[in-house]
């Protein structure tokens, strides 16, 4: 077989399972999964929750063991298409700076899906979701900027993912790895031009194909079907064909480096990554300087451009844009104090006062803070204030960052204000089948999924 970034990186993460799991790998993947049980059972109740879990059994039917956010059991494949789509719903699964895609939704439906049905050990288990998140974010940030502002990298470089995710879970060889991610290449899709056309309400259709296509791919690889070879760096590959210009060597760079898994963020707030780090200023400047939103003469926020090519919303015509919209989110922080799930999915959008705080906010974009983009998400706000005051704050980074986790009880207290639905026993049950996973005693134990954890099994 031909030396190609692409072998390298089927035999890396084949390779990954036969190696320890480094003890901050385990502590990671054992957040990725609560941050992951914290976006499905925050979205369960949505009507479009419904919708995901209608579709799931119209298309692919049947009973099953594998368990549903807020719906009965499925087929692992019905499964795994409808809580990727259901934990995408609000827009707090996690996410990834150089990717820009959202990871765990890609690696963890499919292999908890799979878990059940295939009889998987808690290692295996592991093994193969962190081999998702590899492939994904390895792909992602190979596909670069110019990419992403066409195509949504979740459903492109996560149909990768995904098809590498399911492969392991299946105990698929090296060759057949690489042959699952080059099927699953050829299946990659997913374009923004659903945003162009004010149909947000689809977006998490992007995952959930990716996911479905991804577990499709890795039994064709199993049953013997050949994949791309050069999915990514061939004439006709994925870099050529959709707008790549990320770094290639991310393909197969740096394989000595700390697990990918380990570079994901976790969001802090309910809305589009991409407007976290104009949130995170404008919450600073809050604590900082305790004014009220009746002395703000005006608020200036400089954004780098790519953030208005996903989130350009500029003022939310129904719920499902409110997640991108920049003076939205703004706006409501300053007037309520806060951003919850309540704001984004039953937005008081005619209010007098949020209109007219709105109105005060104006947006702009700076070229230098996109050439800090995507290691860096440059947000500058700058606050007027009637006694004359002007105050402004830079943030480059974003709360939940690699660079500013957060720590266990707080991701605990995190789950609880985005599912507060949630009651408590269900809520330490889920936290602990998670921290599970930070602890190698439990490597070779069949991993069991109780449906309890994903709520109660009501139709759907």
């Amino acid at each position: 077989m031909q030396n190609l970034a692409e072998t390298k990186l089927a035999e890396h993460v084949a390779a990954m399972q036969h190696r320890p799991l480094a003890q901050p790998t385990r502590d990671r993947l054992a957040q990725a999964l609560l941050d992951w049980f914290t976006a499905g059972w925050s979205a369960s109740p949505m009507p479009q929750a419904a919708t995901m879990r209608t579709l799931a059994r119209d298309c692919m039917p049947g009973e099953g063991p594998a368990a549903v956010f807020g719906g009965r059991g499925m087929t692992p494949l019905g499964a795994a298409f409808a809580n990727a789509g259901i934990a995408h719903l609000r827009e707090i699964d996690d996410a990834h700076r150089a990717a820009m895609l959202h990871p765990g939704v890609i690696a963890i439906s499919p292999v908890l899906a799979l878990a059940v049905a295939q009889g998987l050990s808690q290692r295996r288990v592991a093994d193969a979701i962190v081999a998702g998140y590899e492939v994904s974010l390895r792909v992602g940030e190979a596909l670069g900027t110019r990419h992403a502002a066409n195509f949504h990298a979740t459903a492109t470089a996560g149909a990768v993912g995904a098809a590498a995710a399911a492969g392991v879970a299946l105990g698929l060889t090296p060759v057949q790895l690489h042959h699952a991610m080059g099927i699953g290449a050829t299946q990659a899709a997913g374009l923004w031009q659903l945003v162009d056309d004010d149909a947000h309400e689809s977006k998490s259709l992007h995952p959930a194909f990716a996911v479905r296509n991804g577990i499709y791919a890795a039994f064709a690889a199993r049953a013997g079907l050949p994949g791309a070879r050069a999915f990514m760096t061939g004439r006709r590959g994925l870099y050529a064909l959709m707008a790549g210009d990320g770094p290639l060597q991310a393909l197969d760079g740096e394989l000595d480096a700390p697990e990918r898994i380990n570079t994901a963020t976790i969001k802090a707030w309910p809305c589009c990554a991409q407007l976290f780090t104009p949130l995170d200023a404008t919450r600073a400047l809050m604590d900082a300087h305790a004014f009220t939103p009746e002395e703000i003469v005006s608020v200036d926020v400089t954004i780098f451009p790519h953030a208005l090519k996903i989130a350009g919303v500029i003022w939310p015509a129904k719920p499902a844009e409110t997640c991108f919209s920049l003076r939205y989110v703004v706006a409501t922080l300053l007037l309520k104090g806060s951003l919850g799930i309540e704001d984004m999915e039953a937005p008081e959008l005619d209010s007098p006062a949020l209109l007219a705080l709105a109105e005060k906010i104006k947006v702009a974009t700076d070229d230098e803070f996109q050439l800090a983009f995507p290691r860096k998400r440059p947000a500058r706000v700058t606050i007027a204030l009637r006694d004359g005051r002007r105050v402004s704050a830079l943030r480059e980074l974003r709360r939940g960052d690699p660079e500013d986790p957060f720590d266990w009880a707080a991701l605990q207290a995190r789950m609880r204000a985005f599912a507060p639905a949630m009651d408590d026993p269900t809520a330490a049950g889920i936290a602990d089948w998670c921290a599970g996973f930070a602890d190698a005693d439990g490597d070779q134990a069949a991993c069991t999924v109780p449906p309890a954890l994903f709520g109660a099994a009501a139709p759907g």
